[in-house]
C-alpha cells in the first residue's frame, strides 16, 4: 500500500461508453470530448486532478477511443495548475475486444496499471468544484474500507437514487428492496482498493483477459452488506451530461 502522499495513487478515468442518449452528438465524437464551457469534459477532470497533486491516470476507451488518445496523447500539461503533467496510459477495450466492458469489467481490465489503491471516476460527469484531496486518500488508506464513494442529491433523471447513507458512521448502505430508506445517487467518483476486484468479491482475473463485461454495483452492494464501503454526501455542482439537453443547459 502506498502511503506516501508525495507519490499519490493513480486514477482511472472511464471514457469507454457509446453515449447512446447523446446521439447524434456522439456519432462522430466520444462523449468525454464534448465541449462544456469551452473545454472537453475529460479535460475538466484532468485539470482538477493536477490541482489536487495527482499525476498518473489511466483512460479506458472503446467507442471512438482513438480520438481521445489523439487529443491527449501520453501526457496532459497545464503549467498554470501544476509544474508536472498528468501522465496518461490507456486501457483500449475497443481495440482489444470491440466493445466497452462495463464499469467493473473495465476496472478489472485496467487493474495491472492501477496498483493497490486508486481513484475511479466517469470522464463525462461535470463537477467543476470537486476537489481531489490527498487527505481523503490518506483517510481511505488508513481505514479498512474497500471503497469510498461520493454520493449526490438525486437529480430529476434518477429520483429513486442508488445507495443509502449512514451519515453518523460514514457508511454507504444497500437498502433492501421495498425499503423506504432514503437513497442518494452515486456521483461516479470513488476511491477503491484492488482487493475489491479480486476473489471473493470479484471472480474476474486481473487484466480481464477474456474481456468479460461486469457491472460495478453488485460488487459494491456485497461490500456494503459487510460494512466495507464508506461514503460522503457531495452537494457541490454535479451534472451527469447524459443528454444533449443537459449539455446545452451547461453551455447556455
Amino acid at each position: 500500500m502506498n502511503n506516501d502522499l508525495e507519490s499519490p495513487i493513480p486514477v482511472l478515468l472511464l471514457a469507454a461508453g457509446r453515449g447512446e442518449r447523446m446521439r447524434p452528438l456522439t456519432d462522430a465524437t466520444p462523449k468525454p470530448l464534448l465541449s462544456v464551457r469551452g473545454k472537453p469534459l475529460l479535460q475538466w477532470r484532468m485539470e482538477a486532478l493536477l490541482q489536487g497533486g495527482f499525476h498518473q491516470a489511466v483512460i479506458n476507451t472503446a467507442w471512438l477511443g482513438e480520438q481521445i488518445e489523439a487529443q491527449f496523447g501520453s501526457a496532459f500539461a497545464a503549467p498554470a495548475l501544476s509544474k508536472r503533467p498528468l501522465q496518461l496510459s490507456y486501457s483500449r477495450e475497443g481495440t482489444d475486444f470491440g466493445r466497452a466492458l462495463e464499469t467493473a469489467g473495465g476496472i478489472c481490465r485496467a487493474l495491472p496499471l492501477l496498483g493497490e489503491a486508486f481513484w475511479v471516476m466517469a470522464g463525462d460527469v461535470f463537477t467543476p468544484d470537486f476537489v481531489f484531496s490527498k487527505g481523503d486518500v490518506q483517510r481511505f488508506l488508513d481505514s479498512d474500507m474497500l471503497a469510498h464513494l461520493w454520493l449526490v442529491p438525486n437529480p430529476e433523471h434518477n429520483p429513486a437514487g442508488d445507495f443509502g447513507l449512514d451519515s453518523a458512521n460514514g457508511l454507504a448502505l444497500n437498502p433492501p428492496k421495498g425499503s423506504e430508506q432514503t437513497r442518494f445517487t452515486f456521483s461516479t467518483i470513488g476511491l477503491y482498493r484492488r482487493e475489491l476486484f479480486l476473489p471473493p468479491w470479484c471472480a474476474l482475473p486481473p487484466g480481464n483477459p477474456q474481456g468479460i463485461s461486469l457491472a460495478l454495483a453488485p460488487l459494491l452492494r456485497a461490500a456494503m452488506d459487510q460494512q466495507r464501503v464508506s461514503a460522503r454526501l457531495y452537494t457541490g455542482a454535479w451534472t451527469d451530461v447524459g443528454t444533449p439537453e443537459r449539455l446545452a443547459r451547461l453551455n447556455a
